[in-house]
């Protein structure tokens, strides 16, 4: 009986494994990109960074309302999946590109017509509002189809296809990659391997980063639609796609608080970014540098949150309780683990990493700083992340919002108001404020998860 279970243990790993894995590369050739991104405009100057880097906050907000659209989506196809049923999962494709056609364009429209006023309500110093608002307007102007990336992303990932997805997000960023080289830089002549050569350029400097991502995101959505169009289990068609509240009620009822709870808590970075700005320009570079750096040492989690929400999803739809006790007392161990590594290499590395993005010394030490404080609090914070991504694959979504809401605006907002605009402290006071907002939602989730309030298999008992 131990050697079936131990066996089934090791399918179950490898399983895990399996779908955890192209996600986190996919998330890592985006943070690469992102590292170019940031090395290339840095290149220009702090004015740059700082003018790029000051709305990113409000490029969060945005991506995560739509992402939690998707949350929605993701919890009904992975339960269909458990319970084998395949049309249901089609049907919700199909209500899905309905969903990205409607908040594509919705958010078009609030984009494009806010981004003149968008630096100027984030304490923008003024000589760089012009060109954040330029950068901001280009890069949302193609705002549906990155609505599709999203959500078609987490629907191929609730169907168990996850390589998909990283394969066009690699050809994403290569494409990012490419245009930026071609369009940031003037025409200069340029020596390899001892020859030396003419590469056209653009010079377009900011704006023609913005250009090469309109693009790249251009070229995703277009990819990612004709690939769920396509794919032999969720392809929408043949389905209807008048609003059908058989599927989306459901959807909707997982969504909505996981999209308050994204929009609050992004709304909040917002307001914590402003904040950072008005310390002053070397502020927000080693802010926006940091945030850089740190996100990929998030990877691990956020890639296995993807796997947790689709297998435990998987379970619930199978009536697995059993199952779903198992995959918790595997993913756990394995995210701590992962997040102790990628925190200790964060804090080893922390300099390092900043003076990738800056040649001030000033904004490198600040920089530093925070993220060696900040990587003290990974293994917490990946422990908050699994279990919310188990109640995200079951449905579970109020108590994760009231959760985040809680530590976003009574922790973090209101302690780095005292701090920085009270007080007059600066940017190592207002990330410890983010570190308490993480070691706060891991006392909330640990005690979900030591009652069971996480598994809605046994609040039916």
């Amino acid at each position: 009986m131990k050697q079936i279970e131990k066996k089934m243990n090791k399918t179950m790993l490898f399983t895990i494994l399996g779908l955890a894995w192209p996600t986190m590369l996919e998330q890592l050739m985006q943070t690469v990109v992102q590292y170019i991104d940031t090395a290339m405009v840095g290149s220009l100057g702090t004015q740059a960074t700082a003018a790029v880097g000051a709305t990113s906050t409000v490029n969060w907000l945005i991506g995560s309302t739509i992402s939690a659209v998707s949350v929605g989506f993701l919890s009904f196809i992975a339960r269909a999946f458990g319970a084998e049923d395949k049309q249901a999962a089609k049907r919700a494709a199909a209500q899905a590109m309905l969903a990205v056609v409607i908040v594509g364009t919705l958010f078009t429209v609030i984009t494009l017509s806010l981004s003149g006023v968008i630096p100027v309500w984030m304490q923008v110093d003024k000589s760089i509002q012009a060109m954040a608002s330029q950068y901001f307007f280009i890069i949302y102007m193609p705002m549906l189809f990155r609505t599709a990336s999203i959500i078609f992303g987490t629907i191929l990932r609730a169907a168990g296809d996850t390589k998909t997805p990283m394969k066009i997000g690699v050809l994403v960023n290569l494409t990012n990659v490419i245009l930026n080289f071609l369009l940031i830089y003037p025409t200069r002549s340029m020596a390899v391997l001892g020859m030396t050569f003419v590469m056209p350029g653009a010079g377009l400097g900011v704006v023609g980063a913005a250009i090469a991502s309109a693009i790249a995101f251009t070229v995703g959505g277009i990819c990612i639609t004709v690939v769920l169009w396509r794919h032999p289990l969720v392809s929408p068609k043949g389905q209807s796609f008048k609003p059908d509240m058989n599927i989306l009620r459901p959807c909707l009822t997982v969504a909505f608080p996981n999209m308050l709870q994204r929009f609050g808590t992004s709304l909040g970075y917002v307001f914590f970014a402003s904040m950072i700005n008005s310390i002053g320009e070397v502020a927000t570079a080693a802010h926006t540098i940091a945030n850089t750096v740190e996100s990929a040492f998030y990877i691990p989690g956020y890639g296995m949150q993807t796997a947790a929400a689709t297998l435990t999803g998987n379970a619930y739809g199978a009536n697995d309780k059993k199952k779903m006790d198992e995959l918790a007392a595997m993913f756990i161990p394995i995210e701590i683990a992962l997040m102790i590594l990628s925190g200790g290499c964060l804090f080893i590395f922390a300099p390092n990493l900043m003076s990738i993005f800056s040649t001030s010394e000033e904004v490198i030490t600040l920089g530093t700083t925070v993220l060696r404080m900040v990587a003290v609090s990974e293994p917490f914070y990946g422990f908050s992340i699994i279990i919310e991504g188990m109640m995200q694959g079951v449905g579970k979504t109020k108590e994760p919002f009231v959760y985040n809401i809680i530590g976003m605006w009574m922790i973090r907002i209101v302690g780095t108001f005292i701090c920085t605009q009270l007080l007059g402290f600066g940017l190592v006071a207002a990330w410890a404020c983010m570190i308490l907002h993480n070691l706060l939602l891991f006392v909330l989730f640990l005690i979900c998860y030591l009652r069971k309030a996480w598994n809605p298999l046994y609040v039916k008992i």
